[in-house]
């Protein structure tokens, strides 16, 4: 059996540059509330974040996509790396965990107090964009909806964990599809409505450092190198 032998942990600011819309339940229907809601904190703030799956499905998809993946099961031309990062189910005889960690990205503590003192904003930390449909042939807009969005210009921070069981050159085949999705979010979305606009983001601050065994309490730094 493989052995565990590296944690890296990286951690980033993920920066709107355009509003972004992560849909989150609605329980009950009001008059003149909002259509599409946002997915936000159950506690009393009520904080909007993203979600660690919405980052790490879209890292996913775009990677699959480019290496040509098409359906489950199909590897396309991807040469291992996808899979040995992603995980795969192929069967109970024959499956690999997931050795990439994304967690739910918060508001940073700048940006909730940034939000929670605009008074330009429709609700506490987000605001409401109205959209509708234009009918083609007579230049009608109809079927108004209102869509909650978190603005541009927020800040959250996020933390990604790379688990190495392999030897060097795994690990740098691991960081380096990483590196790949990372790259391809910045020149697509998360979210819905991209292709409106929505969900564009930026990453900055980048910062890594790694823990070996036998002693996993000790940190140390990681050269991750440019992204």
């Amino acid at each position: 059996m493989a052995q565990l032998v590296k944690k890296i942990k990286i951690t980033t600011t993920i920066e709107l540059l355009t509003g972004l819309h992560i849909g989150g339940s609605k329980e009950s229907v009001e008059i003149g509330g909002i259509d599409l809601p946002v997915i936000k904190l159950a506690t009393k703030e009520n904080q909007p974040y993203i979600p660690g799956s919405s980052l790490k499905g879209k890292m996913r998809c775009l990677l699959e996509q480019a290496n040509g993946i098409v359906q489950h099961g199909d590897i396309g031309k991807d040469n291992g790396s996808i899979r040995n990062l992603f995980g795969f189910t192929e069967g109970n005889k024959n499956a690999q965990p997931s050795r990439l960690i994304v967690r739910d990205a918060m508001l940073t503590p700048e940006s909730k107090v940034l939000l929670e003192e605009s008074d330009n904003l429709d609700m506490p930390f987000t605001e409401n964009k109205f959209e509708n449909t234009i009918d083609r042939v007579k230049g009608t807009a109809g079927n108004p909806r209102q869509i909650e969005r978190v603005p541009a210009g927020a800040e959250f921070n996020a933390e990604f964990v790379i688990n190495v069981w392999g030897d060097l050159q795994e690990e740098q085949a691991l960081v380096k599809t990483f590196k790949d999705g990372i790259a391809m979010i910045i020149n697509d979305y998360i979210g819905g409505s991209g292709s409106r606009g929505y969900g564009q983001i930026a990453f900055k601050n980048w910062k890594a450092i790694q823990f070996e065994g036998p002693d996993w309490t000790e940190e140390k730094a990681y050269e991750l190198g440019e992204i």
